[in-house]
Order: structure tokens, then sequence, then C-alpha cells
């Protein structure tokens, strides 16, 4: 069967088709077919033509048709969970986590767009302004354009329709090549909704396709997920456009030396291992850099092999799997050579370090130096890098000494420490605590410097996909 992608809610197929193949046994997940050059043109003018009626659509409209989404969602679990697994290699245990989190993206779309209700302003606080009020609303800057990427078929599409469904925009959806099948399911739960014509497509197409979606006047909006070379070409070539961009790092995690107790090493050792291997490290805050005060450093690390070690790899359709394959085998390649560059630069293999395929397997290593391409670059596999500190003020110039600046976590106990942390470093969010890999999809999301611009989460994606607008009310007895 080859599924359609869907041109202004409707179905369509193209003529060249597309095999998605598992990158774990390249066992066939499915097909679809590449959206023609008329249907690309029919999706854009129907996204153009729907402006109007999608920012006039009444408030319980568009929350119906999130919390339809987010139930239906719900409800076939299993199914998309499976697809996620199939086409992305995903370990099934994971895809079930990214289907439960898109449930809850979609609820929040629906909560917030009943909340969307703009502000009061008074303006007699000036004595010119004597008998005025402001209204002061958010309205769409017009239809977006969303390129989601591999690694989060469903909620990173998700992260892109919900707010734009809830903001009253229309939305031109283009999934990762390698991952279309899930965000084409999502488009039959779409389908289902009383949403109108024009207000949704979802199409694979290339990448040279989306270059001239990217320069298309007509959707004035890009929102974009994925790599730093490809987002910031797209902020040059679309200088006029209003374009977000979240586009990774290298996220480090900090422990700090209140934490040499059994219990607090434990929890540290536990979450970076997990953290720094899930989805085989294709995460944008994945946990690629540690630095451990010394006092803790040797406990630390020592817990860290361990708890990888007892990782399980194999196939991702095995609920126990913890770590499967990476998307596909090239990227395996290039993990792989670039660890070796760091072993030869005087780098240690803890544990890990021997590729077969597109597997990778978690890799631990120490002794890095600072400008091999596994510390200062973003590595995208199961690679975590230990290094000792002397000081919480040097973690902390380590951490900033990146061109990424995502998110960090702080293990520490010190409530000076972790107002300190948010202070000076120069990322998008610090977790105290925990890992830099937590997100809540609820709160804003997004990083500085080479990380991107612009934040994800519900609510924040709203007000980047819109302006404010004021309705200056006169004779008004305030």
């Amino acid at each position: 069967m080859t599924t359609p992608y869907w041109v202004a809610g409707r179905t369509s197929t193209g003529t060249d088709v597309v095999e998605v193949r598992s990158p774990f046994d390249g066992g066939l997940a499915g097909r679809t077919t590449t959206a023609t050059a008329e249907d690309v043109e029919a999706a854009v003018s129907a996204a153009a033509g729907a402006r109007a009626a999608c920012a006039a659509l009444p408030a319980h409209v568009r929350a119906a048709a999130l919390d339809s989404v987010s139930r239906r969602l719900a409800e076939r679990t299993e199914e998309v969970a499976a697809l996620i697994t199939a086409e992305s290699g995903k370990p099934l245990k994971w895809a079930r986590l990214e289907v439960a989190r898109a449930v809850s993206t979609f609820r929040w779309g629906a909560e917030e767009a009943r909340r969307w209700s703009g502000s009061l302003q008074r303006l007699d606080t000036d004595p010119a302004a004597t008998g005025r009020m402001a209204l002061v609303r958010r309205v769409p800057r017009g239809p977006v354009l969303g390129i989601a990427p591999f690694n989060f078929p469903l909620n990173l599409v998700a992260h892109k329709v919900a707010p734009a469904i809830a903001a009253g925009a229309p939305i031109v959806v283009k999934p990762a090549p390698a991952t279309p099948l899930t965000a084409l399911l999502l488009g039959e739960l779409l389908a289902e909704t009383e949403l109108p014509a024009g207000s949704w497509s979802v199409l694979p197409v290339p990448n040279e396709v989306a270059a001239d979606l990217v320069r298309d006047p007509r959707l004035p909006v890009v929102s974009f997920t994925g790599s730093v070379p490809v987002g910031w070409s797209i902020r040059e070539a679309a200088p006029r456009k209003h374009v977000t961009l979240e586009l990774g790092g290298n996220a480090a995690a900090v422990v700090g030396p209140d934490q040499g107790d059994e219990e607090s090493l434990a929890w540290a050792a536990s979450r970076i291992a997990t953290f720094a291997m899930y989805q085989a490290g294709q995460s944008c805050i994945s946990v690629q850099r540690v630095f451990a005060h010394r006092d803790v450093a040797a406990a630390l690390t020592d817990r860290v092999v361990e708890a990888v070690e007892k990782l399980t790899t194999g196939a991702p359709t095995d609920p126990a799997t913890d770590v499967g394959p990476l998307i596909d085998e090239p990227a395996a390649r290039r993990v792989e050579t670039w660890v070796d560059e760091a072993v030869a630069a005087g780098a240690r293999v803890l544990t890990g370090g021997v590729r077969d395929g597109a597997t990778y397997p978690p890799t631990v290593l120490t002794d890095v130096p600072a400008d091999a391409k596994v510390s200062c670059e973003e590595v995208f596999g199961p690679v975590v890098v230990l290094d000792a500190v002397d000081s919480l003020d040097e973690a902390f110039d380590r951490v900033n000494a990146s061109r990424f600046g995502l998110q960090t976590g702080v293990f520490t106990r010190d409530l000076q420490v972790a107002f300190r942390a948010a202070q000076v470093l120069e990322v998008g969010g610090v977790v105290i605590g925990d890992v830099p890999s937590f997100r809540a999809d609820q709160m804003p999301y997004g990083g500085v410097k080479d990380s991107g611009t612009g934040r994800e989460g519900v609510r924040a994606a709203m007000e980047d996909l819109t302006e404010e607008r004021v309705l200056v009310l006169t004779g008004i007895a305030v």
C-alpha cells in the first residue's frame, strides 16, 4: 500500500515512489510518493487563500480540532509508536513516550487556543491620552512553513502544527525525508476535524523543493528544526521572513561537589547514562559533555560506565531495547570517525567504541581534547565525554566555551549555585538536579548562539507565529 500525502486537507499521490526502510535491518516500513509540483503549488495557494478564514476561526473550533487530534493519538498509541519505530529505528519504549508527549502537546494547544485573548492597557497614565484604552491582541503573521527533523517524527511535527492551529495560522508541513510516514498518519487525524480547507498540508518533498518553499513570499513564517548549516542558510535565504530555528547543540551536565553521597551519585550517573544514549544520542539535548567536580569525578565515572554497560542494545521493536540504531549507516560512520579522531588525539574509550552497521554502541570517553569534534561539535550519536574540573566556575566556563547554547543540567542541592548557573550559563534553559535532556513540552524551549533563535513550547511558539496588533478606543470612561 502507498500512503498518500495531504494537500489542503485532501489526499493525493504522486508518481515518484519513496520506500521508507528501517535503519536497523532494512525492512520496509512503508511507501509514499513525492509531492508533485502541482500539488505543492496547490498546497501553498490554499494556505495563502485560507489565511483570513483561519485567523477568524472561533477559539472553540480550533480547540475542538486539537482536542480531537490529542484524543485520537491516544487511542492509536500502539499503532503510531510502531510506525515511529519502523521508520526511524527508535526503540519502542521511546516511541511510546513520544506519542504520549504528542498527545499532551495537542492537548496544550487546545488549552492555549481557549486562553488566547489579548490584554487591555489603560492609556490615561499620560494626560494626553485621557479617555483612551488599548486592546492589545496577537494576530497570525500568515501561513507557516514547518520543517521537521527525523529524530522526533511525531512530536516535533506536533510542535509545528499545534501552535499554528491554536493561533489561527495555516501551515504547510515538510516532514524529514527519512521519516515521512508518521507525519502522514497525523494527517489522517487532522482530516477528521472541522478545520477549514487549506488550513494544513503535509508534503513529502526533497530538500531542493523545500528551498523553493522557504523563498515563497506566500509563506511569511518559517519554523525549522534541524541541522545548524541548513537552519542558518534558511535565515540567509529569507531575510525578510520571520524565521524560527531550533538547531541543537552539545549539551552539558555539571555535577557539583555536593553530589558525593551514594544516592546523589547513583541518580546523576543513571540520568547521564540514560540520556546520553537514549534514541542513540539523536536528540539535540542529549548529554554530550559532563563536567564533574574533582571531588566526585572518579566515583561518578565508575557509576556512569556501569550504568551505560547495563543498557540494552538491539532490535528497536523489542520493548526491552534501550538503544537502537542511528538513522542510517553514514550517520554511524560519522560518529565512528569522530570517536577514532578523538582517540588518536589522546582520548580513552571507557566502554563502547565499535560500530556495527548503522548501530554505534553506547560509548563513554575521557581525556578528550577540547578541540575534538566529539567535544566541540554536535555528535548526535550515543557518545558522552567525561571531564573532571577543579571548581564550578571552571565547569561553567567550559560549558560556555561552545558555539552552542541550548540547555545545561546542573546536579546540585545548593540554591546559590542554582541561581548562579541560571545567571552565567549562556544557554536557553538550565535544569537543576537533572540532565539537560529534560523538556516539558509546554515550557519555552530553545537556544542561543548556534543553537538557534525563537522558542518552541506551545504558547511560546504561538507568540513567535503572531505579532501584536493594537486597537485604541477613544472616549472611554476608564
